[in-house]
């Protein structure tokens, strides 16, 4: 598995599997275990996705070693303040049931962000994680986070797919050294995206699928992207991407699909913010 260096010197698998909606215990922690066993490395949850219990759980019943495991949490935004950030991450070890995180990310650009990211290089310098980041901060709030602290965000995990490219964004991010990380990568099968033309037509220039078509397209251009699947085929058919390349006019047709728009929300709508600070874990 080809893999990123991160500012810290921690590397990440650049393919990782994600657990957004996987709520039911049985499946999430099936489903993990069946991720490590096709391949993956690299796992995602978060306090808000409700699992952290049966990640962990996941993890520890693979039969692959956790050192060989690269782990992702993130802070919800109700706990994202200095206080919030050191007890709340204390309570998802617990439920994680593990001694560190490898990554841990500020999920939202909500609530005291900065108190926040104090308490997050604090645990970074205590080692109970090994990165930290940021997850959906748009350019300003990414800077703004980098200039005024001491550790710059090492991740930013935001949406990108062939609707929602963000180019100029990633550029900006990998010049000041931010590493961009994919959520959403096949949008949800929003837009028909496993039946557009375009893709289809590639997909079937290379003899691989749509979504493999758009892993690799993410790949090439050196982002980590979470990909999830609950079935065992389609997660082996998603990690089997490092044996083929885009060509440019490929790459050129893919570009053309880009709406330049959110298939799903836009982070500075203040309802979204209001909706989200309503929005309480209840473990």
């Amino acid at each position: 598995m080809k893999t990123i260096s991160l500012p810290s010197g921690v590397d990440i698998p650049i393919l990782g599997y994600g657990t957004f909606q996987i709520t039911d215990p049985e499946e999430a922690e099936n489903s993990v275990i069946s991720a490590i066993q096709a391949g993956y490395r690299h796992i995602d949850t978060a306090q808000s996705y409700m699992n952290e219990e049966a990640v962990g759980r996941g993890i520890k019943n693979s039969g692959v070693s956790r050192k060989d495991i690269f782990l992702t949490t993130k802070i919800w935004v109700e706990n994202t303040t200095y206080n919030g950030v050191l007890t709340s991450f204390e309570e998802s070890l617990e439920r994680l049931d593990m001694d560190y995180v490898d990554l841990l990310l500020l999920h939202q650009p909500y609530n005291d962000t900065f108190g926040a990211w104090r308490a997050m290089e604090e645990l970074l310098e205590q080692g109970k994680v090994r990165a930290i980041g940021v997850s959906n901060f748009s350019a300003d709030q990414v800077v703004n986070l980098a200039t005024f602290n001491e550790i710059s965000p090492q991740i930013n995990q935001i949406e990108v797919n062939p609707f929602h490219q963000q180019s100029e964004y990633i550029d900006l991010l990998k010049e000041e050294g931010i590493v961009p990380e994919v959520w959403a990568p096949f949008a949800e099968g929003m837009n028909n995206i496993f039946e557009n033309e375009v893709l289809e037509k590639i997909a079937q220039k290379h003899n691989k699928s749509v979504a493999q078509v758009i892993l690799r397209w993410l790949v090439e251009q050196d982002i980590v992207v979470l990909a999830k699947s609950v079935h065992p085929e389609r997660m082996e058919e998603n990690l089997a991407i490092f044996d083929f390349s885009l060509d440019d006019d490929d790459k050129k047709q893919i570009k053309a699909l880009d709406q330049e728009t959110s298939q799903f929300f836009n982070h500075k709508d203040p309802e979204i913010i209001k909706n989200m600070a309503t929005r309480k874990l209840d473990y």
